[in-house]
Formats: structure tokens, C-alpha cells, sequence
């Protein structure tokens, strides 16, 4: 009973906003013809997956964001660990790294355009340079931000540099890492839809932009509720792995 309370809790807010979607159409609060009415997108929605144009479309997104998302995981991670470990490298690349942080990734978008063409390579490479930023700052402030008690402890056991980084800094900065990880997949499927949205033939951008170009207004819908289903997924997958890596930190309980 306790956990299908908890269920219906945490859905409600979600059941209200469907059904104030589907109601407020019908009832000549907002103009079906901008916004219809949910069931006339999810019947879209379902046409959609059934002649198979949703699949190819999200495969396309998917391809692409994951693998922006991937390059950046394996690029800012060890990179923002040196950084925050050495503090020279700190010094040496923190104005720099200020400069790009503060330039927003969209706005740089036809400069990778007219530098790596409209093919994959931009699109693939947006989301590399979109996701590096959040998980770099949170690795580099995860390091910093170690618990001095547990350094202290540490050093009272005469551990080597190495095995200080192995056992202390690197399990305790797991949590804030993956603060940085979270933020950069939902950083990931947003700028690629954008991208998407200029030169594209496949992608759930592209199915955006060209079902509003058509006035295909339902599936226009159904294309953003699909990235949002897709951006949840994916944060609750990372959310599942940041808890298996870090359930040392959770006490056990007989």
C-alpha cells in the first residue's frame, strides 16, 4: 500500500498535466489548432512508431547524442581530475576554460557548421562541446571539495599519492561527477535537437522542424514528448549507475 501511494504521488502531477492538455482544447481555452488535444498526439505518436518513422528518427537522435555524450564522459572526467588534483593545471588552463564555459554552445553552432559541414561530424560534435563543460567544472569541483577529515585520515596512514587519488579522492568524488554526468545527458539530447534542426535528414529535430513546416501539428508534439520521455529514461538509467557506484557511502543495515 505504502509504495502505491508513493506511486500515485509522484504520477499525480503528471496525470494532471495530461488531462489539463486534453481538456483545456476541447473547452476553447487555448486553440486546438496550435494545440490539440493529447490523445490526438498520442494517436499521432502512434502512427508514427507504426510506419516506423519514429524508430528510424530516435535511432538517428540517439546515435548521435550518446555518442557526443560518451566522447565527453571519456575526455572531461580524467581531464577534470588532473585538474583538480594538480593544482599548476589549474592555473595554467582556468582562463581558458572560463572563456569556453561562457560561450553557449548553440551560438557556436555555425561555426562547427561551416567548419565540419552538416553532417555528423558537426551535429556529433556540438554535443561533445555542449556536454564537456558540466561534467569537467563538477569533476574539477568534486576534487577540490574532498572532506579534509577523510584527506587527513589518509595521510595519517602514510598513503602514497597514487593510492590517496585510488581509495579517498576519487570514490568520495563520485556523487558530484555524476551531478555533472546528469546535467550533461539532458544537455545532450537538447542541443542535438537543435542541431538537428539545420541540415538534418533524420533525427527527431528534423521530425520537429519538418512537421511544422507541414503544419503536421500533431506529430510535431508527438516528436518533443518523445525527447522528453527519452531525456527522463536516460536520466534515470545514470541515476541507477551513480547508486551502484556509490553504495559504499550507504550504511549497512541488519
Amino acid at each position: 500500500m505504502r509504495a502505491a501511494l508513493s506511486g500515485a504521488t509522484k504520477s499525480a502531477a503528471i496525470v494532471a498535466l495530461l488531462l489539463a492538455w486534453e481538456l483545456a482544447p476541447r473547452f476553447g481555452l487555448v486553440d486546438r489548432t496550435f494545440l490539440p488535444p493529447f490523445s490526438e498526439v498520442a494517436r499521432a505518436w502512434w502512427e508514427l512508431v507504426a510506419n516506423g518513422q519514429l524508430a528510424d528518427n530516435a535511432e538517428a537522435s540517439l546515435v548521435r547524442s550518446f555518442s557526443g555524450f560518451g566522447i565527453a564522459v571519456v575526455v572531461s572526467v580524467p581531464l577534470g581530475l588532473l585538474i583538480g588534483w594538480y593544482r599548476p593545471v589549474a592555473d595554467l588552463l582556468n582562463p581558458l576554460l572560463q572563456v569556453f564555459l561562457n560561450t553557449a554552445a548553440l551560438a557556436l553552432l555555425p561555426v562547427f557548421v561551416l567548419l565540419l559541414g552538416i553532417g555528423e561530424t558537426s551535429k556529433i560534435s556540438i554535443v561533445v562541446y555542449a556536454c564537456a563543460w558540466p561534467i569537467l567544472f563538477n569533476t574539477i569541483s568534486a576534487v577540490r571539495t574532498v572532506d579534509p577529515t577523510l584527506l587527513r585520515l589518509a595521510k595519517s596512514m602514510n598513503l602514497s599519492a597514487p593510492r590517496l587519488f585510488q581509495k579517498v579522492i576519487l570514490p568520495a568524488s563520485v556523487p558530484t561527477i555524476f551531478t555533472g554526468i546528469r546535467l550533461a545527458g539532458a544537455v545532450s539530447i537538447v542541443v542535438l535537437v537543435a542541431a538537428e534542426m539545420i541540415g538534418a535528414k533524420a533525427g527527431l529535430g528534423y521530425l520537429i522542424n519538418a512537421s511544422q513546416y507541414n503544419f503536421a501539428i500533431p506529430q510535431m508534439y508527438a516528436g518533443i514528448v518523445t525527447i522528453s520521455v527519452i531525456g527522463v529514461a536516460f536520466n534515470q538509467l545514470l541515476v541507477a549507475v551513480e547508486k551502484r557506484l556509490s553504495s559504499w557511502r550507504v550504511p549497512a543495515t541488519s
